[in-house]
């Protein structure tokens, strides 16, 4: 492995480690409110979706037959 390689790897873990350093992470509070909020809106798009198929289905079935 040449110098070069060695310089340009390190260069880019200290660019990975100053990055990682800049992420501000949630506390508690709005980590639990931002997985309800993703969990709710995962569960109400795939009772819509769950709604939709049905429909469909069944307006599929009502052509065929």
């Amino acid at each position: 492995m040449s110098e070069k390689t060695k310089t340009q790897k390190k260069s880019w873990f200290k660019g990975l480690q100053a990055e990682f350093r800049k992420i501000i992470w949630p506390d508690r509070k709005t980590l639990a409110k931002q997985t309800t909020a993703v969990v709710a809106v995962s569960v109400v798009l795939g009772a819509l979706i769950a709604v939709i198929d049905a429909i469909l289905r069944y307006g599929i079935d009502l052509l065929v037959k």
